[in-house]
């Protein structure tokens, strides 16, 4: 009976949560479009763009295999982003034929800018949060970022597994 009101209660709680992502969603979606259309980026572009959000730069033949699409595709995506300064093209240490990506400074405030939190969650909105409430969301959002790294680490195996088979 107790497990039964517990779950009761979670599934509560879980319905809530996903009402309030939408409305919170609902509410920042002009500010997201209206960044996503400044920013003047094709999707492919901003695909590309947060697919080189890695720490380490990666090869266009990578980006060919993580973007599903051909060389000459992504070759012309990425020298349109070189010319605008949002992506560099360095010589890579260990193979000096190829070319290795990595955005510029001005490529990671682009891609913060249209992909950030911070129409959902901008300092004018943490600002009016009591310290008790910033704790709970840091608690909450530390959870969150906990799962969809479990998530995304699974996928990236269950995608390597069936690469191999």
């Amino acid at each position: 009976m107790v497990s039964e009101q517990v779950d009761g209660r979670r599934r509560e709680a879980v319905q809530r949560i996903q009402t309030l992502l939408v409305a919170i969603s609902v509410r920042s979606l002009p500010r997201m479009v209206g960044s996503l259309l400044e920013a003047d980026l094709t999707l492919k572009q901003l695909k590309m763009l947060t697919a080189l959000c890695s720490p380490e730069p990666r090869t266009s033949t990578e980006l060919v295999g993580q973007m599903g699409v051909s060389l000459p595709t992504v070759t012309v995506a990425l020298d349109r982003l070189v010319q605008r300064g949002l992506v560099d093209r360095v010589p890579d240490e260990s193979d000096h034929r190829a070319r290795r990506l990595h955005l510029t400074p001005l490529g990671w405030s682009v891609v913060a800018e249209v992909s950030s939190p911070d129409p959902h969650l901008g300092d004018h909105v943490i600002a009016g949060l009591e310290r008790a409430e910033l704790e709970a969301l840091e608690n909450g959002l530390a959870a969150v970022n906990r799962e969809l790294r479990r998530l995304s680490e699974s996928e990236g195996k269950a995608s390597d597994a069936s690469a191999d088979g």
